[in-house]
């Protein structure tokens, strides 16, 4: 009876190694990745050109806000529609248009940034999401907050002696 189970437990042994050693041989058939499918690109969709992408607003003193108006044209062949237009942070809040810019016409989205709690250089973007070809476009306001300027407190100023 040993010899039997000694016999199958060997057996299962020889079996299960043969089958590991097997696998460990025949490897898989490479696949190849699929190819990525593009969009085919629609010639005629709508498309933002702006005058600028990038405002420079120099040397302002923390708590100030500065306001600019991107000015874009739809260079496209279809309306523009403006689906989202994102700031990077709270500090910089866009509004753009809501209704769609046609063909050859022009546009006006204003960012305005609040320097509040803001020290240093400064980029602050905003993503515009839209239909056009060329979307998202990101526009930049750069410049440099300063302290500042400290208040003077009039409780605090000398008072003539007698």
């Amino acid at each position: 009876m040993k010899k039997n189970i000694l016999l199958v437990a060997c057996t299962l042994f020889i079996s299960v190694a043969a089958n590991a050693q097997s696998t460990d041989k025949v490897a898989a058939p490479a696949l190849a990745p699929a190819p990525a499918v593009q969009p085919a690109e629609n010639r005629n969709a709508s498309e933002m050109s702006f005058e600028a992408l990038e405002f420079n607003f120099g040397t302002i003193k923390q708590g100030e806000s500065v306001t600019r108006e991107f000015v874009f044209t739809n260079t496209g062949k279809q309306d523009l529609i403006i689906t989202n237009a994102t700031g990077s942070c709270g500090c910089t809040v866009p509004v753009w248009p809501k209704e769609p810019t046609a063909k050859g016409k022009t546009g006006v989205i204003k960012v305005t940034f609040n320097s509040a709690g803001k020290m240093g250089m400064q980029d602050k973007t905003v993503t515009i999401t839209s239909n056009a070809k060329n979307t998202p476009v990101v526009l930049h306001l750069k410049g440099t907050v300063e302290a500042p300027a400290p208040v003077a407190n009039p409780a605090t100023k000398d008072t003539p002696k007698n």
